[in-house]
């Protein structure tokens, strides 16, 4: 009944609005800011999201995200967008794009580093509405506005798209509680306001619990004899179409940032300050008299970045400033001094009802996109080390059109899963550079060609009497290194370097030649018929190519031989239950096209594609671990690939755990194996 109530209000609030054409544009509406909160009855309040001011324009299936200034998010904040499109409503909406910490806080900083969704969760809060399905909302109340807003936010997808809550209380209780959790500041809005494009309205106020703000940089220092790409920036403001100093900011950004802003300023460098008066930056102050001899570079006044600080001095400097981040969605002509206006002048004392908790912590998430789907090159850090990942369209399945960036995006989502399996195990890389239809080679040595951190194994080559070098991997930087090198599928050792002589699982390749998939899945039933006769717990798991892999636990507790011939036995036995199709002969020549049951695996060195790999097949499919009631009739190789093998991973879990176990007691399996076959 509510519901139907809720559906007629905003039917009844749409007929009321003017009929209008879908805007091509909307400038968005501005708050001004306030010296202080207040107390008004009329008045709603909301976070100030520390984000980018965002506007939604979907007009039946064309998406549009752009900045305040007409700059499309588009391809920068990709999952934002997708999320809109796949919202498919017939509006104009307005918002602010921010990155959110486990607290539930908008970070302006990780909004700042964001290139994909490694970086932070992403969400778009949606505070306004101003057109929807032919009718212009913008002259409505914003409460009835908010009411429209309120019904259509519940058909939004996901999690990333979100309702900006408005909360019904005092105005000095919602300040002192923002304040007390470290929040940029808090926007107050009149419930019966219109929504004017473009204007800096009183009648939506910003109150900040901390000084912030924007400023075009027009210049940097470098200091006399310091290490750093630069020393300070040298910022300003407009006033009347000309650009006033404001500071030198020298904290708040590392030397890895300082890096990046460098390669923007060599781009923008000119001869003459950009300042109407030239700001002299060697001038001593009383808190530093001495300052080190620097010397100013002047660029052209294009960047804006924001900042914070303690106070602004008579003359108009800064005091205290600190970078907080640039503003790729402000012109810099648009930069100007914001001046507090008194609340006094605006409102009058009055008292609201206390409101509700303020922030929701945020819940883990699985993992997402790695790389994000535009640039070609990217340089992520994972882990401490900077990899870089080139080439990212280059189709590695044609047919399935799934490129290098996908591949990547695939290993950083399953890394969790995957690294037991990885972590500390010498690789042999099967190197795919131009994808699964081009040349392929294997790589053993690596002996000079990757970078210090890697860890290496030693080994001694016969061939050519040389010492050289395995690639190990030990961590997930490790793992997205040996996938950036085009490695399709990870083939890890069945031991670690810790006991390289001794494996952590015994394995049972069942390996077809002309047998059908029907035949592999009763020869891997048989299999676990006989190990469950010993009781010997046992994994199941796709090869990802044409057989089935069956691993047991050894607890690195026995050598490399010991397991070979235990795995001998077990496909004796199978090999005796299912004579007509299977083999135990290690010559293909000899093996009259039937399935090898391979236990040769279990030699040292040997490898095997490892648990939630990747494998270089046409469908781009998985090497998936298995329930064992799965193993029966109906399984087919590409029930598991890239685009759904995340999807079961994050809701099974690892089923492979058990691999890892304390392993079994080989002694008593045999007995068990020869009192119940022999």
């Amino acid at each position: 009944m509510a519901g139907t109530t809720q559906r007629s209000i905003s039917a009844g609030i749409l007929r009321k609005a003017p009929k209008s054409s879908f805007p091509d544009t909307f400038t968005p509406m501005l708050a001004t800011l306030a010296d202080k909160p207040f107390d008004h009855e009329g008045w709603l309040y909301e976070i100030k999201w520390d984000g980018y001011r965002a506007l939604a324009f979907m007009n039946k299936g064309a998406t549009e995200l752009r900045s305040r200034n007409n700059k499309s998010f588009n391809e920068q904040f990709y999952p934002v967008y997708d999320a809109v499109k796949a919202w498919k409503l017939h509006a104009v909406l307005d918002g602010e794009i921010a990155v959110l910490n486990p607290s539930g806080q908008s970070d302006f900083s990780l909004l700042q580093q964001w290139r994909s969704e490694a970086d932070g969760r992403l969400v778009y809060y949606v505070f306004d509405i101003l057109w929807l399905n032919g009718r212009d909302l913008s002259g409505l109340p914003l409460s009835t506005r908010r009411t429209v807003l309120e019904e259509q936010i519940r058909k939004a997808p996901g999690d990333i798209i979100r309702l900006s809550e408005r909360f019904e209380t005092t105005g000095t209780e919602f300040f002192n509680v923002a304040k007390q959790m470290g929040l940029e500041g808090i926007i107050a809005k009149r419930a019966d306001s219109h929504y004017h494009p473009g204007e800096r309205s009183r009648d939506w106020l910003k109150i900040k619990t901390s000084n912030r703000q924007e400023v075009v940089i027009g210049g940097y220092t470098k200091n006399e004899g310091s290490g750093k790409p630069f020393s300070s920036l040298l910022v300003g403001v407009y006033e009347k179409g000309k650009l006033q100093y404001t500071g030198k900011i020298g904290t708040g950004f590392n030397t890895q940032l300082q890096k990046q802003l460098l390669q923007q300023f060599k781009k923008l460098e000119v001869k003459k300050s950009p300042f109407t008066v030239v700001p002299d930056v060697n001038k001593p102050s009383r808190f530093r008299p001495n300052p080190p001899k620097a010397a100013a570079i002047w660029v052209k006044p294009q960047l804006v970045c924001e900042v914070s600080f303690r106070e602004m001095t008579s003359d108009g400097v800064m005091r205290h400033p600190s970078f907080e981040g640039m503003r790729e969605d402000k012109g810099a002509k648009d930069v100007t001094r914001e001046e507090k206006v008194p609340v006094k002048a605006i409102v009058d004392n009055g008292k609201l009802k206390t409101g509700k908790k303020v922030l929701t912590p945020e819940k883990p998430s699985s993992r997402k996109t790695l790389l994000n789907p535009s640039e070609q090159t990217q340089v992520r850090e994972i882990g401490g080390h900077a990899l870089k990942f080139t080439n990212l369209s280059k189709v590695f399945w044609p047919k399935e059109k799934i490129s290098k960036r996908d591949m990547l995006n695939y290993y950083y989502q399953v890394a969790p899963y995957m690294l037991p399996y990885m972590k500390d195990r010498p690789q042999s890389l099967n190197r795919h550079p131009n994808g699964i239809n081009g040349k392929s080679f294997y790589q053993k040595d690596v002996t000079g060609k990757v970078p210090d951190w890697i860890a290496q194994f030693p080994y001694h080559s016969d061939a050519d009497n040389r010492d050289k070098n395995f690639l190990v991997c030990t961590n997930e930087a490790s793992l997205l290194y040996i996938a950036s090198l085009g490695c399709i599928e990870m083939n890890p050792w069945s031991s670690r370097i810790q006991h390289p002589d001794h494996p952590d699982w015994c394995i049972i390749d069942l390996d077809p030649d002309k047998n059908t998939f029907e035949q592999v899945i009763q020869a891997a039933q048989v299999t676990k018929q006989v190990l469950d006769a010993a009781a010997v717990p046992s994994c199941c798991k796709t090869s990802g190519s044409t057989g089935l892999h069956i691993y047991i636990p050894l607890g690195a507790k026995y050598t490399y031989e010991q397991s070979k011939e235990f795995a001998r036995l077990i496909v004796k036995l199978v090999n005796k239950e299912l004579p007509g199709f299977t083999t135990i002969e290690r010559k293909t020549a000899n093996r009259q096209r039937k399935m090898y049951l391979d236990f040769l695996q279990n030699r040292p060195q040997a490898t095997i594609a490892a648990p939630y790999s990747l494998r270089p097949k046409p469908g781009a499919t998985v090497s998936m671990p298995l329930h064992w009631e799965e193993v029966k009739k109906g399984l087919q190789m590409k029930d598991f690939h890239l685009k759904n093998a995340i999807a079961r991973i994050t809701e099974e879990g690892d089923l492979f755990k058990p691999v890892l176990g304390k392993g079994i007691n080989m002694q008593k399996a045999l007995k068990k194996l020869e009192s119940f076959y022999f």
